[in-house]
């Protein structure tokens, strides 16, 4: 008998059982979501139709990285003293200002600032209380102010000049900054006995007449009379130093020039000597009695005047007083101009506070309108 030959049989239940044990693995993937591509150690692909895209605007600020914190709200020094609209304020009651008594002072034409504008300033924040403090030694002036404030002995300094270098790195190596904040501009005007009868000065002239080149007024237009010019000394103040800079080109004073401790002893002294010359800002010249202003120009064609003309003599003041040419003065015309400056100590402290609130108030609105009442040219 032939023996059976059943390989063929058992060939076919082999992939027949195959195939349904691969059907049924195919099945359980599909039913679970399982990915094989996982077990054999392939980087999964998957994307999640519900999350959000990743982008930079998404991206949330994170606050606990100090990059991005803000200093302002932990470093008073960086603080706004001011609302979110200082730099537009226009009452002195949108300023925020601190509490508590500053020490301030420095030029002496900040005077009119300080009789005028700064109780209208008290009035508003009688809390932030401004104390005018004479120096220990020296004159006023804005260099003094200035060493004050290096000193501790202000919490703001008042100054007609820009602050110099060594100043900057006297500050530094005592831990700190100073920063100059400009709220006005004034004039310089030129001041002569009211019995010289002259049409005005070039800026050449001046420097003559300071340098010790022109000793007579006849030299300039005017009467066969000798020259005595005044002066406040260098050390003394802004004014001086401006003048210096700007009239004499940085030269020195020549000997005929007498010195005075103060603006008003200097105009006290021009108004009895008929020869007598003075330089000073604007509003503590313009409106005296004892003294008149002259114009200066440039050129001598190109004289400007100081105050609205025509010119009051003194002999009808005070029942009536020369007033600034605002004007002139605004537009450049007039040649001798200059910005007042807030002098602020950059230390976090509530002295910069002090400082920084003081020029936003003068720099309000209501401010510049005061200052402008003042006889200052306003800024803004």
């Amino acid at each position: 008998m032939a023996q059976k030959n059943d390989t063929p049989a058992l060939i076919a239940s082999l992939l027949l059982t195959l195939g349904l044990i691969g059907g049924g693995l195919w099945w359980l993937t599909q039913r679970s979501g399982f990915n094989l591509g996982q077990v054999s150690g392939a980087k999964p692909t998957v994307s999640s139709p519900t999350a959000p895209p990743t982008s930079a605007s998404a991206q949330p600020q994170n606050n606990a990285n100090p990059g991005n914190a803000n200093p302002g709200n932990a470093n008073p020094g960086n603080a706004n003293p001011g609302s979110a609209s200082q730099d537009s304020a226009k009452t002195f009651a949108e300023v925020q200002v601190p509490s508590g008594l500053f020490n301030y002072g420095g030029s002496t034409s900040w005077a009119p600032i300080r009789g005028e504008v700064d109780p209208e300033i008290q009035k508003a924040w009688s809390g932030f209380q401004l104390r005018y403090t004479q120096p220990t030694s020296g004159t006023p002036g804005s260099a003094t102010g200035i060493r004050m404030l290096l000193n501790n002995q202000l919490s703001l300094a008042q100054s007609s000049r820009s602050l110099k270098p060594e100043e900057y790195q006297e500050a530094q190596t005592k831990g700190f900054t100073l920063k100059e904040i400009p709220v006005a501009m004034e004039g310089i005007a030129i001041a002569v006995h009211p019995n010289l009868k002259i049409p005005g000065l070039t800026i050449e002239q001046l420097k003559g007449i300071y340098t010790g080149q022109i000793t007579n007024w006849s030299q300039v237009g005017g009467a066969n009379l000798p020259i005595t010019p005044y002066s406040r000394r260098l050390e003394d103040g802004g004014t001086v130093e401006f003048f210096v800079e700007n009239v004499l080109g940085g030269g020195s004073f020549g000997n005929a020039v007498q010195f005075s401790n103060t603006t008003t002893q200097a105009l006290q002294s021009v108004s009895s000597d008929p020869g007598g010359l003075y330089y000073a800002s604007a509003p503590e010249v313009i409106g005296q009695c004892g003294v008149e202003p002259i114009a200066i120009g440039r050129q001598s064609n190109e004289l400007v005047a100081p105050y609205q003309e025509p010119l009051i003599p003194a002999s009808q003041c005070p029942a009536q007083r020369n007033q600034i040419n605002m004007q002139a003065l605004q537009s450049g015309q007039y040649p001798l101009t200059r910005r007042l400056f807030v002098i602020v100590k950059q230390d976090g402290q509530a002295d910069q506070q002090a400082g920084e609130a003081y020029a936003k108030l003068l720099l309000s609105d209501q401010g510049q309108e005061l200052l402008s009442q003042a006889k200052f040219i306003r800024i803004r």
